[in-house]
């Protein structure tokens, strides 16, 4: 028999499984409005997804290791906890470096609207596409709008959001049509399209026409945020971003257990038990609410039900360390510039498409897509001061299209075949390889690490590998499905999830966590 918990109660208020940063958002929220609140982490630390680590033996970089950009945390969640923490914009949205007639050059995005315009005829020849491309992201920035602050109330109706938006063909757009139409019939050039196509993508298997509208849900997430679509740099890395969330929840009441495995969950309405493992043996705690930020097929095995198949995840995320950021092959364009937003790697349209049959048919792609971003040149707090002295950078590279079903024979020696493909793509744009560049750690190895989906399965227990936990869906209620009034609803009234797989999950946002406390006070 499992013995009672050795906490300040046998029993509380709340009970909430996974200290990620939904987690603890919901335990601030929770203990500030009198809860007694418990929550259990399995890890030793509180973070999750959303952690700084010092990855390299030896080197004073803390580098945002799976999560690392905020877009969706609403500025309400800030100010409601009393946060001390904050983002920084970057000035350059992307660039795209390709070959036209032989040449070397690139589409650098950002800037200023003038600079954008003169980059885009530049590159395609005439202002078409980028009026295209205004018109569009005018369409976009109103749906954000008047979406992003639905995300912490109760779930709209499908018929309420529509009526919200009031653009019938924006709606058509986003809601109804593959995205692959919409960007088909409003842009021509290829090196565009797919850098549309590329917020429809990441992190979910699928391509431009997949009737099952997958990219439409992931592109809406992907440019609704803040109102703006703006992908923002944590200042500090993501880990200072869950360690402030911790201070709070702990400063409000909250009780957090760190090295504390929950294997099982009895759901009893009057009063749940929680079972956990922990250094000494199993133990248990009573709950009159249960939240759990984990998957919902996590949270299926702890209850006793069925497991179903997991979304795979699809994605290769790999950290770097370099002494300097290298040479481009496109002189026209500055590296510190390049580098400072979303650089985009074999990502055109016809590419993406490509990269998608191959993997789809089981094989790595030949060309594998990616997209890398440099967090040191926005914040260069989170590299030692000697490191930041001498000019030395991170880099993040976000690779698409990596079905975890690629790496279940052998992952490491797939990983270790998709990471060399994709830094070959990468040196194929520069004019040096990038292993010239990459620091050394204290032993002499290169500073170089790769994350592939079934990675995240074993570190994270994401199952499959999905960084959203599940298929994302659209935001709005569906009476066919369950979604409930805030979207966390379990069939057991006293379990609400949590996490990144509830209704509006996904991304480091705390809008999962802010709606089950919501929930879980009867809001």
């Amino acid at each position: 028999m499992p013995k009672k918990a050795a906490f300040a109660k046998d029993a509380y208020d709340v009970v909430i499984v996974g200290g990620g940063h939904n987690g603890l958002v919901a335990a601030a929220y929770l203990a500030r409005a009198g809860r007694s609140v418990l929550l259990l982490e399995r890890l030793g630390t509180t973070g999750g997804a959303a952690v700084s680590t010092r990855a390299f033996s030896g080197v004073d970089a803390r580098l945002s290791r799976y999560s690392y950009l905020v877009s969706l945390l609403p500025s309400k969640i800030v100010d409601d906890l009393g946060l001390r923490f904050a983002v920084r914009k970057r000035s350059i949205s992307s660039y795209t470096p390709a070959v036209r007639d032989g040449r070397a050059t690139g589409l650098l995005i950002g800037g200023g609207e003038e600079r954008t315009r003169k980059a885009f005829r530049a590159f395609t020849g005439s202002d078409a596409e980028y009026t295209a491309w205004r018109d569009f992201y005018a369409t976009t920035d109103q749906v954000a709008k008047r979406v992003f602050p639905t995300l912490t109330e109760p779930l709209p109706s499908r018929a309420e959001l529509r009526a919200r938006i009031d653009d019938d063909a924006a709606w058509r757009m986003l809601f109804e049509e593959p995205l692959g139409a919409a960007i088909e019939d409003r842009f021509s050039d290829d090196v565009v399209r797919g850098i549309v196509l590329t917020d429809g993508l990441i992190g979910t298997f699928t391509d431009a026409h997949d009737a099952s509208l997958a990219q439409n849900i992931c592109f809406l997430y992907h440019i609704i945020g803040g109102g703006t679509g703006d992908w923002d740099v944590p200042i500090g890395g993501m880990g200072a971003f869950t360690d402030e969330l911790a201070r709070a929840a702990r400063e409000a009441g909250a009780e957090i257990a760190t090295g504390c495995e929950v294997v099982r969950i009895d759901p009893d309405e009057r009063l749940g038990t929680v079972t956990y493992e922990h250094g000494s043996g199993e133990a248990t705690v009573g709950a009159r609410k249960i939240l759990v930020n984990a998957a919902p097929d996590a949270l299926a095995a702890m209850l006793g039900d069925t497991v179903a198949e997991p979304a795979e995840g699809a994605q290769l995320k790999v950290n770097m360390l370099l002494r300097r950021l290298p040479r481009l092959r496109d002189t026209s364009v500055n590296p510190r510039e390049a580098f400072s937003g979303t650089f985009h790697i074999s990502e055109g349209y016809g590419q993406l498409a490509h990269a998608y049959q191959e993997a789809a048919g089981g094989r790595l792609p030949s060309a594998p897509p990616s997209e890398i971003y440099c967090h040191s040149l926005t914040d260069p707090s989170i590299l030692g001061p000697e490191l930041a002295s001498r000019g030395y950078q991170t880099l993040t590279m976000f690779g698409l299209h990596a079905p975890a079903r690629l790496f279940v024979e052998d992952n490491a020696a797939a990983r270790d075949a998709l990471v060399k493909a994709s830094l070959a793509e990468l040196d194929s744009v520069l004019d040096e390889p990038i292993a010239d560049c990459l620091a050394l750690d204290e032993d002499g190895r290169p500073c170089i690490e790769a994350r592939t989906p079934l990675d995240l399965e074993n570190e994270l227990r994401l199952p499959g590998g999905n960084i959203f936990h599940r298929a994302l869906a659209f935001p709005y209620a569906d009476e066919a499905a369950g979604t409930g009034r805030w979207g966390v609803e379990t069939p057991y009234p006293n379990v609400l999830l949590c996490g990144a797989g509830a209704v509006r999950g996904g991304g480091v946002s705390g809008v999962p966590g802010h709606n089950a406390a919501k929930a879980a006070l009867g809001a």
